[in-house]
């Protein structure tokens, strides 16, 4: 099993060709910048990863990818949530035979879960497919539109799933979230996921977090986890409000095109996206870049990047 983990893993993008092919060779340049950056893992097949919109050939082909470029230098999280629970075990199933370092998966979210043990059920289910590999349950009810308490899934689920390490938590729901840290003496590891609310899940006892800015703001995070730890509480507080300021557009459009986007912007052009999402128009482009400029992302990021070397 796997250390708690501290510090922050990255939620990537898939990487499409101009056919709207998977581009599998940009998946090494991802790594590196990650690696240097400073994160502790990499999350994919994810929300941000479109991993729901791709095929478990394309899927597997992508694992692939990243633990050979990964070559243990950092963690790989897989995720292989599926509606299908049998294409879950699929993709569990290879994950744990290339090596991955923990599996994830949310919720089926056309037939939903009907209660904490019916999900902790379904769960098992997944996680049995890879009984050698630490399972981390997806909560995103935003975009599963399942809402079933964590705190009694897992009262459910450590009975029934015995790789379970943790849970990857994306909702606003911190009391909730605190309760899940707090859950028997900090039995399980709980990674918060929604990155404009670091600094306040910080404060109530996270530790890690998984999250799609941290593909290319990472250290501006990790300079906040910093002045958070050594008790700079007003430094950290301005610095997040950067990432705050910085994820507004995030909500005005598109989040995932947005994201390839200023990943564009910064250098590294990862494609566009699977139907129904749709890139940006260029007049959309101009605004995002406008908007960064507007709020000295650039400027901030860079200023990050230097204070951490």
């Amino acid at each position: 099993m796997i250390k708690k983990i501290e510090g922050i893993l990255a939620a990537t993008f898939s990487t499409y060709d101009e056919n709207g092919s998977l581009d599998l060779s940009l998946v090494p340049k991802i790594v590196d910048k990650l690696v240097e950056d400073g994160v502790q893992g990499i999350y994919i097949g994810g929300t941000n990863g479109e991993g729901l919109s791709l095929t478990l050939e394309e899927r597997m082909a992508i694992a692939e990818a990243y633990i050979k470029a990964i070559d243990k230098r950092i963690l790989l999280f897989v995720h292989v949530g599926h509606s299908s629970i049998k294409s879950a075990q699929i993709l569990a199933a290879h994950a744990q035979k290339i090596g991955a370092d923990a599996i994830s998966a949310v919720a089926a979210f056309y037939f939903k879960p009907s209660s904490a043990e019916n999900l902790a059920n379904c769960m098992a289910e997944i996680a049995s497919a890879a009984p050698e590999t630490p399972f981390y349950y997806y909560h995103m009810p935003a975009v599963t539109g399942v809402t079933i308490s964590v705190l009694e899934f897992l009262k459910f689920a450590e009975t029934k799933i015995p790789s379970l390490v943790g849970v990857k938590y994306t909702a606003h729901t911190l009391h909730e979230f605190q309760s899940c840290l707090n859950y028997k003496n900090g039995k399980y590891d709980i990674l918060y996921g929604y990155d404009e609310l670091l600094l306040p899940a910080l404060s109530i006892g996270a530790k890690g977090a998984i999250g799609s800015t941290y593909s290319f703001a990472a250290p501006m995070y990790l300079k906040v986890i910093k002045l958070f730890k050594e008790g700079k509480l007003a430094e950290a507080a301005a610095i997040h409000y950067q990432c705050v300021q910085m994820i507004g557009i995030l909500g005005k459009l598109s989040p995932i095109p947005t994201q390839k986007q200023i990943l564009k912007l910064l250098g590294l052009d990862l494609g566009g996206c699977r139907l129904p999402l749709i890139s940006l128009t260029d007049e959309q482009a101009n605004e995002v870049k406008e908007y960064l400029e507007s709020v000295d992302f650039f400027s901030n990021l860079k200023n990050a990047q230097l204070s951490n070397q």
